[in-house]
């Protein structure tokens, strides 16, 4: 199978050695967004708004790849406070209606550019 790089100018470009996602097949598997406004280059505020603003960019970077929230199958949300869930959980449910895909949530020591959320996503291209 063919491994495709996935770019988009509507998230933020990466800020390492990774891509915004890979597709293989009829797959995608992103790297893990923070929360960073793709036109600003600026962390939003906030931990609301960062979750926010990662699904965003995740949702912008999915299109790019012939695919969308709705066929998302798994996610894991990384968190720097695992009291901030319930707000964390909020944000990311509004984003899918009816059954949810599966989902992994890890408290981790730090995370880049001080940020209190990041998710990563894989799902398939339909």
């Amino acid at each position: 199978m063919t491994r495709e790089i996935i770019h988009t100018d509507n998230a933020p470009a990466a800020i390492g050695p990774y891509s915004q996602a890979v597709r293989v097949g009829q797959l995608v598997f992103t790297a893990g967004q923070l929360g960073i406004d793709p036109h600003t280059g600026q962390l939003v505020e906030g931990v609301e708004a960062q979750t926010h603003q990662a699904m965003r960019n995740l949702q912008a970077i999915l299109q790019a790849a012939g695919s969308d929230l709705s066929h998302v199958v798994k996610t894991t949300i990384f968190v720097a406070d695992l009291n901030d869930f319930a707000t964390i959980n909020t944000a990311y449910g509004s984003y899918f209606e009816g059954a949810p895909p599966a989902r992994s949530t890890v408290q981790v020591a730090r995370l880049p550019l001080d940020a209190r959320v990041e998710i990563e996503m894989v799902a398939v291209v339909p």
